[in-house]
């Protein structure tokens, strides 16, 4: 693992797996992620909620705004079989000196959901943040309210920290309950073992699920 903070730098990347490939986020994807995105089930229990074409525009141009500050690396999610956008994700929160960075923002089609899309997006961020960035800590959250993203954190082998009480606004104005997750440098080997076992699993069409 490299201890050189200056390789920790949220350079765009293009990570590569069997069922997915991560491509660095640009309005180029916008089409293809209104095409599977624009579905209200998708955002009732996130920050955002993305109903139409100029929402999903927003998002997407505030992502790269993160990008050039040099927080954030955000991606969007390809499916290896077909070349299509499935989804996005994001690396975001960085933080150089604590070697600290979030994974979060990471929403999928409703048909890739509970696949292998997940599992193995999240393998590739995190192999790229530990092994690659040489971080130390790996941040996640999700609403309070969110069991299913609650459960799918804990598989992959990060730990519940805590819940921020109204920690945020959503678009729709409610209040956000987050909660916090982490998996450390110490700790990274064991998610990976996880990550890989659920991915040699077969299941068919519908593979292993984060």
């Amino acid at each position: 693992m490299s201890t050189d903070a200056m390789s920790f730098d949220l350079v765009p990347v293009t990570l590569e797996g069997a069922h997915v490939r991560l491509e660095p986020l640009t309005l180029a994807h916008l089409e293809g992620l209104c095409e599977v995105g624009l579905d209200p089930e998708l955002w009732r229990l996130t920050v955002s909620r993305l109903h139409d074409r100029a929402a999903m525009e927003r998002y997407v141009a505030e992502a790269l705004e993160e990008q050039r500050a040099g927080t954030a690396l955000p991606f969007a999610t390809v499916s290896r079989a077909t070349g299509r956008v499935i989804g996005s994700t994001r690396f975001g929160n960085a933080s150089r000196p604590h070697r600290r960075v979030e994974i979060g923002w990471t929403w999928l089609a409703r048909p890739f959901q509970r696949t292998a899309a997940n599992t193995e997006a999240k393998l590739l961020m995190l192999r790229h943040a530990f092994e690659g960035w040489g971080c130390i800590r790996v941040e996640l959250k999700t609403s309070a309210l969110n069991h299913r993203s609650r459960a799918a954190i804990l598989r992959i082998g990060a730990r519940e920290e805590g819940v921020l009480r109204h920690h945020m606004i959503n678009d729709d104005g409610t209040l956000r309950d987050s909660v916090f997750f982490s998996i450390l440098a110490e700790e990274w080997p064991e998610a990976r073992r996880r990550l890989e076992a659920r991915l040699a699993v077969p299941r068919g069409a519908g593979t292993a699920s984060a």
